[in-house]
C-alpha cells in the first residue's frame, strides 16, 4: 500500500516527462544516493571498497556502454574490453605526455579516444549486422591488444606493455585511498548513468530503438542509419573507455594489454544479458550478480562439501561457477529475455496494485 501514485497529478509536460514520475521513486533514488555517498564511506572496510564496490561500479559502467550499443541500438559487439583498453592507455599517455593536464580532462580525452576507435570499428555495421558484425567487432578486440603489445610507445616503452597508473589529483586533492577512489568512481558512474538515462529518452535514444526494431522501416521514416549507428558506437565506446580508465587507475593500478582479454568482453556481455538488455538498471543488477555469485559460491560450495562429505576441490569450484553462469544465461534467454531488470519491473507493477487482484 505504500507504493502508490494516487493523487500525484501531472499538470505540465515537464512533470509528465520526469525520469522518476512517481514520488516514491524519487525518494528511493535520493536515499540510495545518500547511502552510497555518505553511509558506505563511513562504514565500509577496505576489502569491500577495493574488492567489491569499486569493481562493481566500474563493470556497471562498462555494461551500460555495451547496453547502449546492443540493447538499445541492436548492434552486437564483442569488443568492449578493447575499448576499455583504449581508454586506459589513452588516459595514461595524456597524463604522461601533456604536462599539467588535469586528471579529469585526461579521463574525458581517454573516453573520446575510445569513442574514435569505436566509430572506426563501427563502420562495418553500415553493411553487415548480427553475427557478422560481432565477428567484425571481435577483430577490434585482437587488433587493439596487438597494437598495445607491438608498439611500445603506448606503454612508455615498457618491454611487456605494462603500465603503472600515476597518482591522481583532482583540484589539489590526492586520490590514493580506497574511500577517495570509491567516491571518484561513484561520481563518474552516477553522473554518466544519469546522462545515459536522459540520452535513451531523447530523440537519439528513440532513433536507436527504431533501428534496433527494424532498420529498414527506420530508414523509410527518415532516420539516418549511418549517423545513428555510428553515434551508438561512439557513445558506447566512450562509456567503455571511461570504465577502462577507472579500471586501471582506481582498481588495478597496474595493467597490461592481456588484462583486457576476450574473456572480459564476454563477462561484460553476460552482465548485460543477465541484468536486462535495453535497461539502465539492468547493468547494475547484472554486474552485482556476476561479481557476487563467485564470492557466494566460494563460501557456499566448501560448506556444502563439508556438510555432505563431498570431495569438492578448488578447481571444481571454478568449474561449477562456469557451469552456473552458462545455465543462468540460457535460463534468462529462454524464460526472461529482459533479465533481472524485467523481474524488478514486474515486482513494482505488483506492488502498485497490491492487495487488489491482478
Amino acid at each position: 500500500m505504500f507504493y502508490r501514485e494516487n493523487g500525484q497529478f501531472k499538470t505540465s509536460y515537464t512533470t509528465d516527462s520526469q525520469i522518476f514520475p512517481i514520488f516514491q521513486d524519487r525518494i528511493g533514488m535520493l536515499a540510495l544516493l545518500a547511502f552510497a555517498f555518505i553511509v558506505i564511506p563511513l562504514f565500509a572496510n577496505e576489502y569491500w571498497l577495493n574488492a567489491i564496490l569499486i569493481p562493481f561500479l566500474i563493470f556497471s559502467l562498462a555494461a551500460l556502454g555495451l547496453n547502449f550499443l546492443t540493447g538499445y541500438a541492436g548492434q552486437l559487439s564483442l569488443g568492449s574490453a578493447a575499448f576499455m583498453a583504449v581508454g586506459a592507455y589513452a588516459t595514461y599517455n595524456f597524463q604522461l605526455r601533456i604536462e599539467g593536464i588535469p586528471f579529469f580532462i585526461s579521463f574525458i580525452l581517454g573516453g573520446l579516444s575510445a569513442a574514435a576507435v569505436g566509430v572506426l570499428f563501427g563502420l562495418p555495421s553500415l553493411r553487415i549486422k548480427g553475427f557478422y558484425l560481432a565477428v567484425a567487432t571481435l577483430a577490434a578486440q585482437f587488433f587493439v591488444v596487438w597494437c598495445l603489445t607491438k608498439f611500445p610507445w603506448f606503454s612508455n616503452f615498457s618491454s611487456s606493455g605494462v603500465i603503472s597508473a600515476q597518482t591522481m589529483k583532482f583540484g589539489g586533492l590526492t586520490i590514493d585511498t580506497p574511500i577517495s577512489k570509491y567516491l571518484l568512481v561513484l561520481f563518474f558512474v552516477s553522473g554518466l548513468a544519469f546522462i545515459g538515462k536522459n540520452l535513451v529518452r531523447s530523440s537519439t535514444g528513440r532513433s536507436w530503438m527504431a533501428v534496433r526494431d527494424m532498420d529498414v522501416a527506420a530508414e523509410v521514416i527518415g532516420i539516418p542509419l549511418m549517423r545513428t549507428k555510428l553515434i551508438a558506437f561512439a557513445v558506447s565506446s566512450f562509456y567503455c573507455g571511461i570504465a577502462g580508465a577507472l579500471y586501471a587507475y582506481c582498481y588495478l593500478g597496474t595493467v597490461e594489454p592481456d588484462g583486457f582479454s576476450l574473456e572480459l568482453s564476454f563477462k561484460i556481455l553476460f552482465m548485460v544479458i543477465i541484468g536486462g538488455v535495453g535497461s539502465i538498471l539492468g547493468n547494475f543488477l547484472g554486474a552485482a550478480f556476476i561479481l557476487l555469485l563467485p564470492i557466494f559460491l566460494d563460501i557456499f560450495l566448501p560448506f556444502i562439501s563439508k556438510l555432505l562429505h563431498l570431495p569438492i576441490s578448488n578447481a571444481n569450484v571454478s568449474h561449477i561457477q562456469l557451469m552456473v553462469f552458462g545455465a543462468l544465461i540460457i535460463f534468462f534467454l529462454i524464460v526472461e529475455p529482459h533479465g533481472l531488470a524485467r523481474l524488478w519491473q514486474i515486482t513494482k507493477e505488483k506492488l502498485r496494485l497490491w492487495p487488489f487482484p491482478h
